[in-house]
């Protein structure tokens, strides 16, 4: 048996069904975005893309950290 998704990944099916596009689709996004700071990132997808908070913060910070870890 398979451990819960944690973290950030736990929203990913919730974003996807609320906004109907793939995650792969938010993390572009923010990675082709001039901003570089979390909360300008999370704020900018809040604004522009009608992301929650919540949803916004999991896309963001996931990006980040994955983007850290290359």
């Amino acid at each position: 048996m398979s451990e819960p998704v944690k973290g950030p990944a736990s929203y990913f099916p919730s974003i996807e069904k609320k906004h109907g596009k793939p995650i792969a689709y938010w993390q572009e996004l923010v990675r082709s975005s001039p901003l570089t700071k979390h909360m300008e990132l999370v704020a900018w997808l809040k604004a522009e893309h009608g992301l929650g908070h919540g949803h916004a913060n999991a896309v963001v910070a996931y990006t980040l950290a994955q983007d850290r870890a290359r």
